[in-house]
């Protein structure tokens, strides 16, 4: 099983997605160039934001064709002010315009709705029933993340999107328990802890369902 990831984020998902494989598949090796990939092992390249990340979607399924040792190209990104389903058909959409058509290996596409924050909110270990920060008081009264699907919330402000604003929200939880998160350190984020706390919140309350995606291809290619 060889496994091609192409990430939007240009720092947060290069750290914490190969932490999380290690603990979901810890089978899976990672390796460092496209081409070296022989028996169990998965290559990750970012996409650097998008739309650029359409640009390596193209030259991907190109190299995933070349190469022809992987089972599966997964392309992860985030839905931003889109549903899901309507950022999947647009990567189609790219691909069928491009003629770009995988050989042999299947494609999956995870969308992050609305961002990679997003599933992060679900930690409810993390959430402070009663936080000092005003700021983050403001923000539990406008939508609270522990009782409520982080998914389904909506942009604090006309001034923001909901990704920023899911940011802006993880951003402040944090800081209430003194622990940083920033883009280019996502701190506790890819530990194992932290994410059998999203397992938890799934299973017990359907919430974050577009991480179940992700954790499904993960025990599809378990076995």
């Amino acid at each position: 099983m060889n496994v091609y990831f192409l990430v939007e984020g240009k720092r947060t998902e290069r750290k914490v997605y190969p932490q999380w494989l290690s603990v979901l598949v810890p089978e899976l090796a990672r390796v460092d160039a496209a081409d070296t990939v022989s028996e169990n092992n998965y290559y990750l390249f970012s996409g650097e934001g998008f739309p650029s990340i359409l640009d390596h979607l193209k030259n991907a399924v190109e190299e995933v064709n070349t190469i022809g040792k992987y089972d599966y190209l997964v392309v992860c990104l985030d839905a931003e002010e889109t549903s899901c389903e309507e950022r999947k058909t647009e990567i189609l959409n790219f691909l069928s315009k491009e003629k770009a058509t995988l050989l042999h290996a299947k494609l999956l596409v995870i969308i992050q709705n609305p961002c990679f924050e997003t599933w992060f909110l679900g930690n409810r270990a993390i959430f402070k029933r009663n936080p000092q920060n005003n700021t983050l008081q403001r923000y539990i009264e406008f939508y609270n993340v522990r009782t409520n699907d982080p998914e389904l919330m909506p942009s604090y402000n006309k001034d923001s999107t909901k990704a920023q604003f899911h940011t802006n929200y993880l951003r402040k939880m944090f800081e209430e328990r003194g622990i940083g998160y920033t883009k280019k350190n996502p701190g506790d984020a890819g530990k194992p802890h932290f994410l059998q706390e999203l397992i938890k919140r799934n299973e017990e309350t359907n919430h974050i369902p577009s991480f179940k995606s992700f954790m499904d291809f993960c025990c599809l290619i378990k076995g």
